[in-house]
């Protein structure tokens, strides 16, 4: 499958945000140990997170997944061991989620997927549960997947580097409740991705878990989880996903226009809220209602380079990239090295893209640096990145004759994004 972009702009449109991948997994699993039936309300329906609900099922948990709810029968923190291995293909979260929670299993799981997958660190995660009672091994290359996980959780006082990933920190917290002793998480490293750890913490609240945010001897993030306070059945709610909207924000900055994404919590703790404040930077005008928020830039106002940190926000710096392609001076942005082991090495996806297309890009270990330059059409291959083809879509709307190879791999994220974009493309009119 590919797409093929033509310019288009100024935009005038509303569009309603997906549901949150983050808080969708998370719901999922938090539910699943809960002793008991829960609902999560208007969920995502995409393949990582039906790669999530999969290897639960695997596990005994019974799962009724509909249109716009899920029931999930929770077994109170027990489950069974799989038949046979469980892969959850190119779901980075569904497998560094589940290798803590794997541990509570009345067997061995074994947890595997992609080539891609096969690539991308779980050291750190596995090291931590090692010491925490668990006998985790590797059926192949030593600290990546495929991981055969076995023994218990007792819990305790751990260490872990932060700065690789977050979600090693949030399948430990997830898993908590269900060690034999209360759980203190401390910090290692400078960590990257904090509002992901956040969200975690704050999804188990809401079913009833304990979770203390702390800091350490040094100041670096620490947390502690009771395991004397269960989860509790219930009913959840998931809220619009700033990340995947990021897209349609970006559309209005770049080709100029307003862009009103519906659906989202303006007071909301997902990280990638942030893309806010970025905009407004780079000249930009926002303005947030009770469950909208809407983007507008005047053409007549160039858009400004800025040198930015997002290490808590990777999942924009795609997006954020485009935009700054289409600025009138130099951006920087830092603190992304953790980019080279997602779905693809973003830092040179990026690198390589823009200047298939004709812009000026440096790279760093830990950055990227996007100068002014006319741009033209071209070809993207996103090499099996969703975040990759939908940021060079919304691109391809400024310069035109772009197009998207293996377009279908956005639906790891957001299934129905070629569906918005061409309708939006089709009614952008001058507002």
């Amino acid at each position: 499958m590919q797409m093929n972009i033509g310019r288009c702009g100024p935009v005038c449109f509303t569009v309603a945000a997906p549901a949150s991948k983050s808080y969708t997994h998370r719901a999922l699993i938090i539910a699943a140990l809960a002793d008991g039936e829960s609902e999560i309300i208007g969920q995502l329906d995409a393949d990582d997170t039906r790669m999530t609900a999969r290897a639960l099922m695997q596990m005994g948990i019974r799962l009724d997944w509909c249109r716009d709810n899920i029931r999930v029968h929770g077994q109170g923190g027990r489950l069974c061991e799989p038949k046979e291995e469980v892969d959850i293909q190119d779901s980075g979260t569904s497998m560094r989620l589940l290798t803590a929670v794997s541990l509570l299993a009345d067997g061995p799981v074994i947890l595997t997927g992609s080539k891609r997958m096969k690539e991308r660190p779980l050291g750190p995660l596995v090291d931590t549960l090692n010491k925490a009672g668990g006998r985790i091994t590797y059926p192949e290359k030593p600290g990546y997947p495929p991981v055969r996980i076995d023994g218990r959780f007792s819990g305790g006082k751990v260490c872990i580097d932060g700065g690789i990933s977050s979600q090693f920190i949030s399948s430990l917290l997830i898993a908590a409740p269900y060690a034999v002793n209360d759980l203190q998480v401390l910090l290692t490293g400078d960590p990257v991705s904090l509002p992901y750890i956040l969200m975690t913490a704050d999804c188990m609240q809401a079913f009833g878990a304990e979770v203390i945010v702390m800091k350490g001897e040094h100041g670096e993030p620490a947390f502690l989880v009771s395991s004397m306070r269960k989860y509790r059945p219930g009913t959840y709610v998931i809220e619009g996903d700033y990340s995947s909207s990021s897209y349609w924000f970006a559309l209005a900055a770049i080709c100029g226009g307003t862009a009103t994404v519906t659906g989202l919590n303006p007071g909301s703790a997902q990280g990638d809220r942030r893309l806010l404040q970025i905009l407004e930077e780079m000249g930009c005008s926002i303005t947030s209602g009770e469950d909208s928020v809407t983007l507008t830039r005047d053409l007549s106002s160039p858009l400004k380079g800025i040198t930015v940190d997002m290490s808590d926000c990777p999942d924009i710096v795609q997006t954020v990239c485009m935009i700054a392609a289409a600025s009138a001076g130099p951006t920087r942005i830092f603190g992304i090295h953790h980019l080279r082991m997602k779905e693809s090495d973003r830092i040179a996806a990026i690198a390589c893209g823009l200047t298939s297309l004709g812009g000026v890009v440096e790279t760093e270990e830990d950055a990227i640096i996007i100068h002014p330059a006319p741009l033209h059409g071209g070809i993207i291959h996103p090499e099996n990145d969703h975040r990759t083809a939908m940021s060079f879509a919304v691109l391809g709307c400024l310069t035109g004759d772009v197009t998207i190879l293996d377009a279908g791999c956005v639906t790891k994220s957001y299934p129905g994004f070629w569906e918005e974009l061409k309708r939006i493309w089709q009614s952008a009119v001058l507002c």
